[in-house]
Formats: C-alpha cells, structure tokens, sequence
C-alpha cells in the first residue's frame, strides 16, 4: 500500500470545496456527473462515495434524501465534509482508504463511487485493490462510476497547452509515445482507455458507458472562469 504523505499534505492546502462548488469548470464536471449518476438512483437507493473529498457529491445527494455512505482518506476534506451537514441527513462518513474498505459489508450499496482514488493510485497492484473493494460492496447488478484523468487530455491541455514540453521531458515525465509518468509526488496518475480495459478486466464487471465529464471545457477553461 502506497504512502499517501504527499497526497494528504496536498489537499491539506488545496480548496477542492471550491474546485467542484465555485467554479465553472468544476460545475461542468459535478453536472456532467449527475447527469449520469442520476438515472441510476431511486428514491430508496443506497450510495457509497469512496475518496468522498469535501462532500460536494455525498452531501448533496444525503441532503437530497437518499442513503449516503462517504469515505474519505483525507482528515482535512472530512472535517469540512462533516460541517457542512445538519444531522438531518441519512449519512456515515469514515476516515478510510479505498485500498482496504473492512468498515463496510459486501453487496450493500446500490450505488458506489469511485471519482477520486483511481487518479491517486501508481500500481497495478493497489488500482486492482480499490476497484475490487468497490466491487465488492456494491450489489449484484448495481453500478459503480469510476474517475480516471486521461492521458492524451493532460498531453493536449497541460504539455502542449501550457507550454510544459521541455519541463516534463526534463523530469522524464513522458514517453516517447507520449504517456505520462508519474509517481506519488507529483500527485496525479494518468490512463489511457486501453488502461482502463486492463484493469476492468481483472473485476466481474461490464463498462456501460465511457463518458468524459470534462469534455472540452479544460481546452476553453480561461472562457468558463
């Protein structure tokens, strides 16, 4: 299992309330989101949120009525999760990692996302752990949404968009057929889709749909704000 220092330190200090709450580009993504997630929901459906941030998803559903379980690595994005409610919600939040879910039962959530941890994670080993993890508490023929930062995106809007190509091969950062390389400090994990194949193959489970819940806005994000 992986040291997760530089990612806690990281969220510690960084305002992921506001990245998906107060700006443009992270409403793209939330609504992007829930227009997937919400026609899988009935009104008795219950919700697991595993890498639950700040609670912009777990709260908003729990206020919305339905059954939330979040879990949340970082102590900092719980404590600001937990303040935003009022006791009125039906919600447990855990302070967990998504490697080892031991506090919650198999085949219990009908519902479960996975819109954090995946992008966290640098083996093999540990992306196979969390999608079983989250395979497992989740119900026979129930659903499971999984986040990943994409490869060939981050080459287009970060190498090439922000002019990053001599600093990233400086940092042997990126292959020759330009997949990025990255490890712990450097905080994100990039996939390509055939990755993503790989590792859906090592779960029982069937790929509905790909979506990307960015689209084009990171192309066009100094006209979103």
């Amino acid at each position: 299992m992986q040291n997760n220092d530089y990612l806690i330190n990281y969220y510690n200090g960084y305002d992921e309330d506001g990245r998906l709450e107060n700006s443009r580009l992270g409403r793209v993504e939330y609504l992007t989101t829930r227009r997937y997630l919400d026609p899988l929901l009935t009104a008795d459906s219950k919700i697991a949120e595993i890498g639950a941030g700040t609670g912009r998803y777990s709260v908003t559903l729990a206020k919305e009525g339905y059954d939330v379980t979040a879990v949340e690595l970082v102590q900092h994005n719980l404590d600001i999760l937990k303040s935003k409610l009022d006791g009125n919600e039906n919600i447990k939040t855990f302070l967990g990692n998504a490697l080892d879910l031991n506090m919650l039962e198999d085949n219990t959530y009908d519902v479960t996302l996975l819109l954090g941890p995946m992008y966290h994670l640098y083996s093999e080993v540990d992306k196979t752990k969390a999608l079983k993890e989250a395979v497992r508490i989740t119900k026979p023929g129930g659903h499971i949404l999984v986040a990943y930062c994409m490869n060939e995106a981050t080459v287009i809007q970060y190498v090439f968009g922000c002019n990053q190509l001599k600093s990233v091969m400086s940092l042997n950062m990126i292959t020759d057929d330009w997949k990025c390389i990255s490890e712990p400090k450097y905080l994100f994990e990039m996939a390509r889709i055939e990755d993503i194949e790989r590792l859906n193959a090592t779960v029982p489970v069937e790929r509905v749909k790909l979506v990307t819940t960015d689209g084009a806005s990171r192309y066009i994000r100094e006209y979103l704000g």
